[in-house]
């Protein structure tokens, strides 16, 4: 798999836009959010940028397939979710951050969903550590977007590639409940907006919010079920 995404990303023209702003914190306590149907070609980015960050992943085999792949890339891998592993994950995060020249990548509306929805474990690690949360996206004018809840987005290769990366948001320590909320739509809002500029430019079909990994899987077989049905109804 690393193959292909190299070869699709050396035979690419890309753009990046704010790239000060990763070269500033690639060293340094930053948490660095993409949705989940976002993450394959930011790997190249990374590495190429140096770097030097943990990504989370899902203890899935799906996960682990990731993190592999991950760290052909430079990322080492923390292993957990918001669904499980919550907590182990928040200290081993916490951890990486305090030591000051890691990073941490994770995708907040992973592993499965609700599909571009901000989940509050990167706000927490802002909260507790001071880190600045970063959010990062990327489109293609050629790209194959597979039938997941997540649509996941591959550039295929001779492509042209952009990518933006936001401004640094920081969480306060003493933030209430109420200003945490607000900060977490805030990001949420930025995020979609953001992909939503990116794809637009490449008239790229709108992905839909609130999609969960579990319900598209079931609307699926529904689907397959009732098309089978009305294929034996026709023969009689």
């Amino acid at each position: 798999m690393a193959i292909p995404i190299w070869f699709a990303y050396f035979t690419s023209v890309k753009r990046i836009s704010n790239i000060e702003v990763f070269y500033k914190y690639r060293k340094k306590p930053a948490i660095f959010v993409f949705w989940h149907g976002r993450s394959l070609m930011l790997s190249p980015i990374i590495c190429l940028g140096g770097m030097q960050a943990y990504a989370v992943a899902s203890r899935h085999k799906d996960g682990r397939m990731m993190a592999k792949l991950q760290h052909l890339f430079g990322l080492r891998a923390i292993y957990g979710s918001s669904h499980k592993g919550g907590v182990s994950v928040l200290r081993e995060g916490l951890r990486v951050l305090q030591r000051g020249d890691h990073g941490i990548c994770m995708s907040p509306d992973g592993p499965g969903g609700p599909s571009l929805r901000v989940q509050e474990g990167a706000l927490y690690f802002a909260k507790m550590s001071g880190a600045p949360i970063i959010p990062v996206c990327y489109s293609a004018k050629r790209a194959w977007i597979q039938d997941r809840w997540d649509r996941y987005l591959l550039a295929l290769p001779f492509n042209k590639i952009i990518c933006n990366i936001g401004n640094p948001i920081f969480v306060p320590k003493k933030a209430t409940p109420e200003e945490f909320e607000k900060i977490r739509k805030d990001l949420e809002d930025f995020m979609v907006a953001q992909m939503r500029e990116l794809d637009a430019e490449f008239g790229l079909p709108i992905v839909e919010q609130d999609l969960t990994a579990s319900e598209f899987k079931r609307k699926k077989r529904e689907d397959a079920q009732a098309k089978k049905m009305a294929k034996k109804k026709g023969k009689k």
